[in-house]
Protein backbone atom coordinates (compact mmCIF):
# COMPACT_ATOMS: atom_id res chain seq x y z
CA UNK A 1 0.00 0.00 0.00
CA UNK A 2 3.02 2.28 0.33
CA UNK A 3 3.10 2.62 -3.55
CA UNK A 4 -0.48 3.87 -3.78
CA UNK A 5 -0.71 7.57 -4.87
CA UNK A 6 -3.55 9.88 -5.72
CA UNK A 7 -4.61 11.00 -9.18
CA UNK A 8 -3.42 14.51 -8.43
CA UNK A 9 -0.01 13.19 -7.38
CA UNK A 10 0.53 11.12 -10.50
CA UNK A 11 -0.77 13.94 -12.70
CA UNK A 12 1.54 16.42 -10.98
CA UNK A 13 4.51 14.08 -11.44
CA UNK A 14 3.71 13.66 -15.12
CA UNK A 15 3.24 17.45 -15.46
CA UNK A 16 6.67 18.15 -13.96
CA UNK A 17 8.33 15.48 -16.04
CA UNK A 18 6.82 16.64 -19.33
CA UNK A 19 7.17 20.38 -18.76
CA UNK A 20 10.82 20.01 -17.64
CA UNK A 21 11.69 17.61 -20.44
CA UNK A 22 9.92 19.51 -23.26
CA UNK A 23 10.41 23.13 -22.20
CA UNK A 24 11.39 24.43 -25.65
CA UNK A 25 10.53 22.29 -28.66
CA UNK A 26 9.52 22.90 -32.27
CA UNK A 27 6.83 20.71 -33.77
CA UNK A 28 5.94 20.49 -37.45
CA UNK A 29 2.43 19.51 -38.41
CA UNK A 30 -0.76 20.36 -40.22
CA UNK A 31 -3.25 22.71 -38.59
CA UNK A 32 -6.70 21.28 -37.90
CA UNK A 33 -9.80 22.58 -36.11
CA UNK A 34 -8.35 26.09 -35.86
CA UNK A 35 -10.48 28.42 -33.71
CA UNK A 36 -9.83 32.06 -32.85
CA UNK A 37 -11.73 32.48 -29.58
CA UNK A 38 -13.55 35.71 -28.77
CA UNK A 39 -11.11 36.14 -25.91
CA UNK A 40 -8.29 36.45 -28.44
CA UNK A 41 -6.72 33.04 -27.70
CA UNK A 42 -6.14 30.50 -30.45
CA UNK A 43 -7.02 26.82 -30.12
CA UNK A 44 -6.06 24.24 -32.74
CA UNK A 45 -4.61 20.80 -33.37
CA UNK A 46 -1.33 19.85 -35.02
CA UNK A 47 -1.39 16.49 -36.73
CA UNK A 48 0.47 14.27 -39.11
CA UNK A 49 -0.43 10.93 -40.63
CA UNK A 50 -0.21 9.00 -37.36
CA UNK A 51 -0.82 11.35 -34.43
CA UNK A 52 -2.09 14.71 -33.25
CA UNK A 53 -1.52 17.12 -30.40
CA UNK A 54 -3.71 19.90 -29.01
CA UNK A 55 -2.25 23.40 -29.11
CA UNK A 56 -2.98 26.75 -27.49
CA UNK A 57 -1.58 30.15 -28.33
CA UNK A 58 -2.48 32.91 -25.95
CA UNK A 59 -3.61 36.43 -26.81
CA UNK A 60 -0.69 38.80 -27.00
CA UNK A 61 1.66 36.04 -28.08
CA UNK A 62 -0.31 35.33 -31.26
CA UNK A 63 -0.12 39.00 -32.22
CA UNK A 64 3.41 38.28 -33.42
CA UNK A 65 2.26 35.79 -36.07
CA UNK A 66 2.37 37.60 -39.43
CA UNK A 67 -0.22 35.36 -41.12
CA UNK A 68 -3.68 34.05 -40.28
CA UNK A 69 -3.49 30.29 -39.67
CA UNK A 70 -5.86 28.16 -41.72
CA UNK A 71 -6.90 24.52 -41.53
CA UNK A 72 -4.66 22.39 -43.71
CA UNK A 73 -1.67 24.75 -43.48
CA UNK A 74 1.59 23.06 -42.52
CA UNK A 75 3.42 25.05 -39.85
CA UNK A 76 6.27 24.85 -37.39
CA UNK A 77 5.05 25.64 -33.86
CA UNK A 78 7.59 26.37 -31.14
CA UNK A 79 6.71 26.27 -27.45
CA UNK A 80 6.57 23.96 -24.45
CA UNK A 81 4.51 20.98 -23.37
CA UNK A 82 2.04 21.74 -20.62
CA UNK A 83 -0.41 19.51 -18.78
CA UNK A 84 -3.97 20.56 -18.03
CA UNK A 85 -4.44 18.76 -14.72
CA UNK A 86 -8.28 18.91 -14.44
CA UNK A 87 -8.57 16.86 -17.63
CA UNK A 88 -5.34 14.96 -17.38
CA UNK A 89 -4.43 16.06 -20.92
CA UNK A 90 -1.28 17.49 -22.33
CA UNK A 91 -0.97 20.20 -24.97
CA UNK A 92 1.58 22.33 -26.74
CA UNK A 93 1.74 25.88 -25.38
CA UNK A 94 2.80 27.64 -28.58
CA UNK A 95 5.06 30.69 -28.31
CA UNK A 96 5.80 31.27 -32.00
CA UNK A 97 4.64 29.86 -35.29
CA UNK A 98 5.68 30.10 -38.92
CA UNK A 99 4.79 28.31 -42.14
CA UNK A 100 6.74 25.10 -42.71
CA UNK A 101 7.88 26.56 -46.03
CA UNK A 102 7.08 29.15 -48.70
CA UNK A 103 4.95 26.55 -50.39
CA UNK A 104 2.56 26.67 -47.47
CA UNK A 105 2.15 30.42 -47.84
CA UNK A 106 1.59 30.03 -51.56
CA UNK A 107 -1.03 27.36 -50.91
CA UNK A 108 -2.77 29.65 -48.39
CA UNK A 109 -2.58 32.45 -50.95
CA UNK A 110 -4.27 30.33 -53.64
CA UNK A 111 -6.90 29.08 -51.21
CA UNK A 112 -7.88 32.61 -50.08
CA UNK A 113 -7.75 33.83 -53.66
CA UNK A 114 -10.26 31.17 -54.73
CA UNK A 115 -12.49 31.94 -51.76
CA UNK A 116 -12.60 35.68 -52.43
CA UNK A 117 -12.99 35.19 -56.18
CA UNK A 118 -15.96 32.94 -55.57
CA UNK A 119 -17.35 35.65 -53.28
CA UNK A 120 -17.21 38.21 -56.10
CA UNK A 121 -14.55 40.46 -54.53
CA UNK A 122 -12.53 40.51 -57.76
CA UNK A 123 -15.43 41.22 -60.13
CA UNK A 124 -15.05 44.18 -62.49
CA UNK A 125 -18.60 45.34 -61.76
CA UNK A 126 -17.45 46.45 -58.31
CA UNK A 127 -14.39 48.37 -59.51
CA UNK A 128 -14.73 52.10 -58.85
CA UNK A 129 -13.66 54.88 -61.21
CA UNK A 130 -10.38 56.60 -60.41
CA UNK A 131 -10.63 60.41 -60.40
CA UNK A 132 -8.53 61.96 -63.15
CA UNK A 133 -7.77 65.14 -61.20
CA UNK A 134 -7.81 64.25 -57.46
CA UNK A 135 -7.83 67.08 -54.96
CA UNK A 136 -6.95 64.87 -51.99
CA UNK A 137 -5.04 61.56 -51.95
CA UNK A 138 -4.89 59.17 -49.00
CA UNK A 139 -1.87 56.90 -48.52
CA UNK A 140 -1.69 53.75 -46.38
CA UNK A 141 1.92 52.70 -45.85
CA UNK A 142 4.75 52.74 -43.33
CA UNK A 143 6.06 56.09 -42.12
CA UNK A 144 9.70 56.63 -42.97
CA UNK A 145 9.83 54.01 -45.69
CA UNK A 146 11.37 54.52 -49.09
CA UNK A 147 8.02 53.81 -50.71
CA UNK A 148 6.41 56.80 -48.97
CA UNK A 149 9.28 59.12 -49.87
CA UNK A 150 9.09 58.08 -53.51
CA UNK A 151 5.32 58.60 -53.64
CA UNK A 152 5.55 62.05 -52.04
CA UNK A 153 8.33 63.10 -54.43
CA UNK A 154 6.34 61.94 -57.46
CA UNK A 155 3.19 63.71 -56.26
CA UNK A 156 5.12 66.97 -55.73
CA UNK A 157 6.71 66.70 -59.18
CA UNK A 158 3.66 65.62 -61.16
CA UNK A 159 0.69 67.28 -59.45
CA UNK A 160 1.55 69.58 -56.53
CA UNK A 161 -2.07 70.77 -56.31
CA UNK A 162 -3.10 67.51 -54.63
CA UNK A 163 -3.28 67.38 -50.85
CA UNK A 164 -1.75 64.24 -49.31
CA UNK A 165 -3.19 62.58 -46.19
CA UNK A 166 -1.13 59.73 -44.72
CA UNK A 167 -2.66 56.98 -42.58
CA UNK A 168 0.41 55.15 -41.22
CA UNK A 169 0.41 51.39 -40.80
CA UNK A 170 2.84 48.55 -40.39
CA UNK A 171 3.29 46.80 -43.71
CA UNK A 172 5.20 43.72 -42.53
CA UNK A 173 5.19 41.32 -39.64
CA UNK A 174 2.81 40.70 -36.79
CA UNK A 175 -0.29 42.88 -36.65
CA UNK A 176 0.45 44.52 -40.01
CA UNK A 177 -2.72 43.31 -41.70
CA UNK A 178 -4.93 44.64 -38.92
CA UNK A 179 -3.21 48.05 -39.03
CA UNK A 180 -3.55 48.29 -42.82
CA UNK A 181 -7.25 47.46 -42.63
CA UNK A 182 -7.76 49.98 -39.79
CA UNK A 183 -6.01 52.75 -41.74
CA UNK A 184 -8.17 52.10 -44.81
CA UNK A 185 -11.30 52.35 -42.66
CA UNK A 186 -10.01 55.53 -41.01
CA UNK A 187 -9.47 57.23 -44.38
CA UNK A 188 -12.99 56.23 -45.41
CA UNK A 189 -14.30 58.40 -42.58
CA UNK A 190 -12.97 61.47 -44.41
CA UNK A 191 -15.43 63.23 -46.71
CA UNK A 192 -13.13 64.68 -49.35
CA UNK A 193 -10.58 62.00 -50.27
CA UNK A 194 -10.71 61.16 -53.97
CA UNK A 195 -8.42 58.12 -54.06
CA UNK A 196 -6.42 55.92 -51.65
CA UNK A 197 -3.05 54.31 -52.39
CA UNK A 198 -2.21 51.17 -50.39
CA UNK A 199 1.32 49.94 -50.81
CA UNK A 200 4.86 49.16 -49.78
CA UNK A 201 8.18 48.32 -51.38
CA UNK A 202 9.37 44.93 -52.54
CA UNK A 203 10.18 41.89 -50.44
CA UNK A 204 9.70 38.17 -50.07
CA UNK A 205 6.34 36.44 -50.01
CA UNK A 206 6.54 36.47 -46.23
CA UNK A 207 7.36 40.21 -46.19
CA UNK A 208 4.35 40.99 -48.36
CA UNK A 209 2.00 38.61 -46.59
CA UNK A 210 0.02 41.31 -44.76
CA UNK A 211 -1.47 42.25 -48.15
CA UNK A 212 -2.62 38.63 -48.60
CA UNK A 213 -4.79 38.65 -45.49
CA UNK A 214 -8.57 38.49 -45.77
CA UNK A 215 -9.02 41.38 -43.34
CA UNK A 216 -7.14 43.67 -45.75
CA UNK A 217 -9.06 42.34 -48.75
CA UNK A 218 -12.39 43.00 -47.02
CA UNK A 219 -11.34 46.52 -46.02
CA UNK A 220 -10.39 47.34 -49.64
CA UNK A 221 -13.61 45.86 -51.01
CA UNK A 222 -15.76 47.73 -48.47
CA UNK A 223 -14.06 51.07 -49.14
CA UNK A 224 -16.34 53.63 -50.79
CA UNK A 225 -13.21 55.51 -51.91
CA UNK A 226 -11.40 54.09 -54.97
CA UNK A 227 -8.19 52.25 -54.02
CA UNK A 228 -4.99 51.77 -56.03
CA UNK A 229 -2.69 49.00 -54.80
CA UNK A 230 1.05 49.32 -55.25
CA UNK A 231 2.67 46.43 -53.41
CA UNK A 232 6.19 45.17 -54.02
CA UNK A 233 7.75 45.01 -57.46
CA UNK A 234 6.19 44.44 -60.86
CA UNK A 235 6.40 40.64 -60.57
CA UNK A 236 4.72 40.59 -57.13
CA UNK A 237 0.99 39.94 -56.94
CA UNK A 238 -1.01 40.03 -53.71
CA UNK A 239 -4.65 39.51 -52.80
CA UNK A 240 -4.87 43.30 -52.35
CA UNK A 241 -3.99 43.72 -56.04
CA UNK A 242 -6.94 41.60 -57.15
CA UNK A 243 -9.47 43.33 -54.87
CA UNK A 244 -8.35 46.94 -55.43
CA UNK A 245 -9.93 49.11 -58.10
CA UNK A 246 -6.61 49.52 -59.92
CA UNK A 247 -3.34 47.62 -59.57
CA UNK A 248 0.04 49.32 -59.98
CA UNK A 249 3.33 47.38 -60.24
CA UNK A 250 5.07 49.56 -57.62
CA UNK A 251 4.16 52.29 -55.10
CA UNK A 252 5.75 54.89 -57.36
CA UNK A 253 3.68 53.68 -60.29
CA UNK A 254 0.58 53.86 -58.09
CA UNK A 255 1.16 57.57 -57.46
CA UNK A 256 1.74 58.11 -61.17
CA UNK A 257 -1.58 56.42 -61.92
CA UNK A 258 -3.32 58.53 -59.26
CA UNK A 259 -2.02 61.91 -60.47
CA UNK A 260 -1.96 63.70 -63.81
CA UNK A 261 1.34 65.14 -65.02
CA UNK A 262 1.38 68.93 -64.72
CA UNK A 263 3.65 69.21 -67.79
CA UNK A 264 1.03 67.36 -69.83
CA UNK A 265 -1.67 69.63 -68.43
CA UNK A 266 0.31 72.75 -69.38
CA UNK A 267 0.99 71.30 -72.83
CA UNK A 268 -2.69 70.52 -73.26
CA UNK A 269 -3.66 74.05 -72.19
CA UNK A 270 -1.16 75.60 -74.61
CA UNK A 271 -2.28 73.34 -77.46
CA UNK A 272 -5.90 74.00 -76.64
CA UNK A 273 -5.38 77.76 -76.56
CA UNK A 274 -3.50 77.70 -79.88
CA UNK A 275 -5.84 75.28 -81.63
CA UNK A 276 -8.98 76.89 -80.23
CA UNK A 277 -7.83 80.32 -81.46
CA UNK A 278 -7.27 78.96 -84.94
CA UNK A 279 -10.54 77.07 -84.86
CA UNK A 280 -12.46 80.14 -83.69
CA UNK A 281 -10.92 82.21 -86.50
CA UNK A 282 -11.86 79.50 -89.00
CA UNK A 283 -15.41 79.39 -87.65
CA UNK A 284 -15.70 83.18 -87.92
CA UNK A 285 -14.30 83.12 -91.44
CA UNK A 286 -16.64 80.35 -92.56
CA UNK A 287 -19.65 82.01 -91.00
CA UNK A 288 -18.66 85.38 -92.48
CA UNK A 289 -18.50 83.84 -95.92
CA UNK A 290 -21.82 82.08 -95.41
CA UNK A 291 -23.48 85.29 -94.22
CA UNK A 292 -22.01 87.25 -97.12
CA UNK A 293 -23.35 84.71 -99.58
CA UNK A 294 -26.76 84.86 -97.95
CA UNK A 295 -26.83 88.65 -97.93
CA UNK A 296 -25.80 88.83 -101.56
CA UNK A 297 -28.13 86.07 -102.67
CA UNK A 298 -31.20 86.89 -104.76
CA UNK A 299 -33.53 85.45 -102.17
CA UNK A 300 -32.09 87.68 -99.46
CA UNK A 301 -32.15 90.78 -101.74
CA UNK A 302 -35.82 90.26 -102.75
CA UNK A 303 -37.20 91.42 -99.39
CA UNK A 304 -35.01 94.52 -99.62
CA UNK A 305 -36.33 95.25 -103.09
CA UNK A 306 -39.89 94.76 -101.92
CA UNK A 307 -39.31 97.05 -98.96
CA UNK A 308 -37.78 99.72 -101.19
CA UNK A 309 -40.68 99.37 -103.63
CA UNK A 310 -43.19 99.78 -100.83
CA UNK A 311 -41.25 102.79 -99.54
CA UNK A 312 -41.43 104.34 -102.99
CA UNK A 313 -45.19 103.65 -103.18
CA UNK A 314 -45.57 105.23 -99.76
CA UNK A 315 -43.62 108.29 -100.90
CA UNK A 316 -45.91 108.60 -103.94
CA UNK A 317 -48.99 108.30 -101.77
CA UNK A 318 -47.62 110.90 -99.36
CA UNK A 319 -46.87 113.21 -102.28
CA UNK A 320 -50.39 112.79 -103.64
CA UNK A 321 -51.89 113.31 -100.22
CA UNK A 322 -49.80 116.42 -99.74
CA UNK A 323 -50.83 117.79 -103.13
CA UNK A 324 -54.48 117.07 -102.44
CA UNK A 325 -54.25 118.74 -99.08
CA UNK A 326 -52.53 121.76 -100.60
CA UNK A 327 -55.19 121.97 -103.30
CA UNK A 328 -57.94 121.83 -100.73
CA UNK A 329 -56.21 124.49 -98.67
CA UNK A 330 -55.79 126.78 -101.70
CA UNK A 331 -59.36 126.24 -102.76
CA UNK A 332 -60.70 126.98 -99.31
CA UNK A 333 -58.44 130.00 -99.02
CA UNK A 334 -59.82 131.36 -102.27
CA UNK A 335 -63.35 130.78 -101.05
CA UNK A 336 -62.53 132.51 -97.78
CA UNK A 337 -61.03 135.46 -99.66
CA UNK A 338 -64.14 135.70 -101.80
CA UNK A 339 -66.37 135.59 -98.76
CA UNK A 340 -64.20 138.14 -97.04
CA UNK A 341 -64.48 140.49 -99.99
CA UNK A 342 -68.21 139.90 -100.12
CA UNK A 343 -68.49 140.62 -96.41
CA UNK A 344 -66.33 143.66 -96.80
CA UNK A 345 -68.42 144.96 -99.69
CA UNK A 346 -71.53 144.60 -97.56
CA UNK A 347 -70.01 146.38 -94.61
CA UNK A 348 -72.84 148.66 -93.22
CA UNK A 349 -70.44 151.44 -92.33
CA UNK A 350 -69.29 151.72 -95.89
CA UNK A 351 -72.91 151.79 -97.09
CA UNK A 352 -73.79 154.54 -94.57
CA UNK A 353 -70.73 156.47 -95.55
CA UNK A 354 -72.06 156.61 -99.07
CA UNK A 355 -75.11 158.57 -97.76
CA UNK A 356 -77.51 155.77 -97.03
CA UNK A 357 -79.38 155.60 -93.72
CA UNK A 358 -81.02 152.98 -91.54
CA UNK A 359 -84.49 153.45 -90.03
CA UNK A 360 -85.24 151.65 -86.84
CA UNK A 361 -88.69 151.58 -85.28
CA UNK A 362 -89.95 149.56 -82.37
CA UNK A 363 -86.58 147.92 -81.97
CA UNK A 364 -86.24 146.62 -85.51
CA UNK A 365 -84.98 147.93 -88.83
CA UNK A 366 -87.57 148.97 -91.41
CA UNK A 367 -86.85 147.30 -94.70
CA UNK A 368 -90.02 148.23 -96.61
CA UNK A 369 -92.17 151.36 -96.75
CA UNK A 370 -95.29 149.52 -95.78
CA UNK A 371 -93.59 148.50 -92.57
CA UNK A 372 -93.26 152.11 -91.47
CA UNK A 373 -95.77 153.49 -88.96
CA UNK A 374 -95.90 157.20 -89.45
CA UNK A 375 -97.57 157.86 -86.15
CA UNK A 376 -94.81 156.14 -84.10
CA UNK A 377 -91.37 157.60 -83.22
CA UNK A 378 -88.37 156.18 -85.07
CA UNK A 379 -84.60 156.40 -85.23
CA UNK A 380 -82.57 157.28 -88.26
CA UNK A 381 -79.00 156.14 -88.30
CA UNK A 382 -76.53 158.12 -90.37
CA UNK A 383 -72.86 157.32 -90.82
CA UNK A 384 -71.75 159.86 -88.31
CA UNK A 385 -74.66 159.76 -85.85
CA UNK A 386 -78.10 158.44 -84.99
CA UNK A 387 -81.19 160.85 -84.91
CA UNK A 388 -84.46 160.10 -83.10
CA UNK A 389 -87.62 161.52 -84.78
CA UNK A 390 -90.85 161.92 -82.81
CA UNK A 391 -93.91 162.02 -85.02
CA UNK A 392 -96.89 164.03 -83.58
CA UNK A 393 -99.33 162.84 -86.03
Amino acid sequence: MNNIITVSEITGAIKRLLEESFENISVVGEISNFKAHVSGHWYFTLKDANAQINCTMWRGVNNYVFFTPQDGMKVIATGKISVYAPRGSYQLDVRSMKPAGEGELQAAFEKLKRKLADGGLFDDQFKKHIHEYPQKIGIVTAIGGAALRDMLNIAARRYPLAEILIAPAKVQGEGAAAEIAASIKQLNKEKDIDVIIVGRGGGSLEDLWAFNEEVVARAIFDSHIPIISGVGHEVDYTIADFVSDLRAPTPSAAMELATPDKSEIFAFINDFAYNSTIEIENIIRRNFQSISQIINSYGFRTPQYRIKSKIQQMDNLLYRIQNNVNNVIVKNKNSLDLLARSIESNNIDKVLKKGFTLIKQDGKYIKRGKELNISSPLKIKFYDKEVEVKNNG
